[in-house]
């Protein structure tokens, strides 16, 4: 400030003919010292210093304060002298809650807030993937506060905090071993450290002792440059440290300032006396101090081979902060006494004033650094990355490794350098921080109770979910058509599923099927060839081929039933099926009426059989087919069947099979097919013990008998089957029905043909009842 007020006074661009003075104090970081000095400079009345020239004779009247260097003490000033309006600008409190003007209206700052600052760490450590991380901050609004921020943006970008400590330097041993007793117990290896250097100048020393290495450190602009920090580090556990700091900056004429200071220049202040005997152990005359066996200083000690942090210029980023925080005060008066070539003198200076001129002043200082304040009372927020990097000498090395700028885009905020960075015990590898393992694509997360949302099990996605990220919240549902892989990390397209030729289980049935048809031909060869013989007579021979026919359609109509599903296929299948069993039925209940009304013509006085000869039988089979043909003509006009793709039945796979459209048509023909059936099984059981050599109602109760007991296990093993497993039910109760009707009807007849033709005689068939002839 010293340095800053002098270049002013000595320039003839600003505030020509003005002199700055000032008033310094030091508060040694107490509160109540910081009060003490707030109500003194807002109450002072006393002749100041200007420069390095005579004292001013005027009383002092307070433009600004520049001050304090930490937050604390900035709060309480910026209380006491709130109601005042005098202007305070601090170069390095960064307590964001200054920034509240409701409650400090007059305060402003030439450092970035740390919101911005804890912002920025949260975004530095997301970005090298650390999850799991601790946190120690110092007790102070500068820790309370930066830390409650880091925590609060950490938590929105996926960040657990193990623990997070708090401690002042002034805290007994006991609590700073209980730290480091936390430490050891810790999961999580890397330490978010908001701490003001003083704090972690303490804790180091501390660490260094206990050798507490291992640990990847992510430090605060507040000790991330700091010297003294590095130098009481023994054991390098810092070493590999990684966080922010002020941008560099630099103050022509600064250092050469101060390695030319010459406290006898300023003997009447006992800051510059105390520090010359103590940088050189010496000691002046007038010095009170009781020291013995120090040499005596002579005020003219060159200062430019002494190495100490006052004379590396490491503190130039703060003082490049007070440099801007006095530039921006004389600007102000600069405004308000209307300087051009001179000032107007009379102008009465009100702190108020000053402090609506400050806000409004945007500036670029002659080293080419912006200076403005935004409505809080902030500067921009750019902050330096900074990597500890050992030297070979056992020095550390700050290393800026990239930059952080508020003011771009969330996502070119952070920005890193091709640079090599060290880590913690000097490796190259990114320190690895995480509570629980990463989940892989195919599961998802689920929270372990009483933990952090970082601490998880993975957990295997259901069938029909996957999740192809990593660390996945949820598995996601495959769409209908599509099922997860056995991976669980991709949807694949459902395999179609239908009865094919190509199977074992369609193969079997069809050959099932085509046996029937050449069966059913045989026995029609057969029974042609034996036309004439009395048997083949006797039984209706026109009704016998016209069943033989029919049967031959049921054997061949359960192929429809086989193969991809299309319209058509759908539409024959059921229509072909209902049409032929009822052509088959009607044959069967004729031959059995037939046989009914042979007997009642064999009693005295009958003449039943003229009501049904030929004729009648060959209208009947035919009325009763056209019933069904007019149903399945109904059903295919109003609610036809239709492929369809079923998802639910079987999940993994795509079940093709005909939908039935409308219910009412399929059951009414499958109704009609069990009314006729029914129909001819009670007649055939009535007629069952009628005195015949030769009683076919014998043998078409039996097969009627095995019909109705196929198709009435045939529905709840249709209804209970999935998938394909469906259609090959029904496919069997057709095959099946079809072979009982055969077997049962014909076999016994070819039998006797064939193996018995003694008994194919018209005496031995007609017996006691003379059968009707065709």
């Amino acid at each position: 400030m010293c340095f800053t007020i002098d270049e002013i006074n000595n320039s003839t661009e600003l505030l020509p003919g003005i002199s700055l003075g000032y008033e310094m104090y030091n508060t040694c970081g107490s509160i109540t010292k910081s009060v003490k000095a707030a109500l003194a400079l807002s109450n002072g009345n006393k002749a100041v210093s200007a420069s390095s020239k005579d004292p001013c004779t005027k009383p002092a009247q307070v433009q600004a304060i520049i001050g304090e260097t930490s937050s604390s003490p900035s709060l309480v000033i910026a209380t006491v002298i709130g109601p005042f309006h005098i202007p305070q600008i601090s170069p390095f409190a960064t307590c964001a809650c200054l920034s509240d003007k409701s409650k400090y209206p007059s305060f402003l700052r030439t450092i970035p807030s740390d919101y911005y600052q804890s912002r920025a760490l949260a975004q530095l450590v997301k970005h090298f993937g650390w999850t799991w991380v601790g946190a120690i901050r110092s007790n102070n609004d500068y820790g309370n506060d930066g830390m409650n921020t880091f925590t609060k943006t950490a938590q929105q970008l996926g960040i657990c905090v193990e623990y997070s400590l708090t401690f002042f330097r002034t805290d007994p041993p006991s609590k700073i071993q209980m730290i480091i007793n936390l430490l050891k117990d810790s999961t999580s290896k890397v330490i978010v450290a908001f701490v003001s250097h003083m704090d972690m100048e303490l804790l180091t020393r501390e660490l260094s002792f206990q050798n507490m290495t291992g640990y990847q450190w992510v430090g605060s602009e507040s000790w991330m440059v700091d010297s003294k920090t590095a130098e009481v580090d023994k054991h390098h556990i810092l070493d590999g440290a990684i966080g922010l700091s002020i941008p560099k900056a630099h103050v022509r004429g600064m250092k050469e300032f101060i390695l030319d200071i010459k406290p006898i220049h300023y003997s009447s202040n006992d800051i510059f006396t105390e520090f010359w005997e103590t940088l050189f152990s010496c000691t002046f005359k007038e010095s009170n101090s009781s020291a013995v066996n120090l040499k005596q200083c002579t005020g003219h000690e060159d200062l430019t081979g002494v190495k100490h942090g006052f004379t590396d210029m490491s503190l130039m980023p703060i003082f490049n902060n007070v440099y801007k925080g006095v530039y921006a005060v004389a600007h102000a008066l600069h405004e308000i006494l209307h300087c051009n070539d001179t000032c107007i003198y009379n102008v009465h200076l009100d702190p108020f004033r000053v402090l609506q001129h400050i806000r409004k002043i945007n500036l670029i200082t002659k080293e080419g650094h912006e200076v403005y304040f935004n409505e809080d009372g902030d500067p921009p927020a750019k902050y330096e990355i900074i990597n500890w990097q050992p030297t070979e000498n056992g020095v550390v090395d700050f290393v800026t490794v990239g930059l952080y700028d508020a003011s771009l885009p969330a996502d070119k905020q952070l920005s890193l350098q091709n640079k090599t960075l060290i880590w913690t015990q000097n490796s190259t590898q990114i320190p690895v921080s995480i509570c629980s393992d990463k989940c892989s694509p195919g599961t998802c997360k689920v929270l372990q109770k009483r933990k952090p949302v970082c601490c998880y099990d993975c957990i295997r996605c259901a069938e029909g979910e996957i999740s192809n990220t990593t660390d996945s919240v949820t598995c996601v549902q495959c769409p209908p058509e599509f099922w997860s892989n056995d991976r669980r990390d991709e949807c694949v397209k459902k395999e179609a599923e239908f009865l094919s030729y190509e199977e074992m289980m369609g193969a079997l049935l069809t050959a099932a099927s085509l046996c029937g048809t050449c069966m059913t031909a045989i026995v029609a060869f057969i029974f042609f060839t034996y036309r004439k013989t009395p048997i083949v007579r006797a039984n209706n021979s026109e009704l016998s081929f016209l069943l033989l026919f029919s049967l031959t359609l049921c054997f061949l109509c359960s192929l429809t039933f086989m193969g991809r599903p299309s319209e058509w296929s759908c539409m024959l299948r059921h229509t072909a099926f209902g049409i032929t069993f009822v052509l088959c039925m009607s044959c069967v209940l004729g031959k059995t009426v037939v046989v009914l009304m042979a007997f009642r013509t064999s009693l005295p006085g009958s003449n039943v059989m003229k009501w049904f000869g030929p004729t009648q039988q060959r209208l009947s089979v035919l009325i009763f087919t056209l019933i069904q043909v007019v149903i399945c003509v109904l059903w295919l006009m109003t609610s036809p069947p239709f492929p369809f793709k079923n998802l639910k039945v079987v999940k993994d796979r795509i079940i093709l099979e005909c939908a039935l459209g409308s219910a009412v048509g399929f059951w009414a023909v499958l109704g009609y097919i069990g009314f006729l059936s029914l129909f001819c099984f009670v007649l055939a059981f009535l007629t069952r013990k009628l005195p015949d050599n030769f009683n076919e109602a014998k043998f078409i109760t039996f097969s009627m008998l095995i019909f109705c007991a196929v198709w009435l296990t045939f529905i709840p093993a249709y209804v209970s089957s999935p998938g394909k497993f469906s259609v090959a039910v029904e496919i069997f109760a057709i095959l099946a029905s079809s072979y009982g009707l055969l077997i049962c009807i014909f076999f016994p007849k070819c039998y006797i043909i064939l193996l018995k033709p003694e008994k194919n005689t018209k005496n031995n068939v007609i017996g006691k009842v003379a059968p009707m002839s065709t």
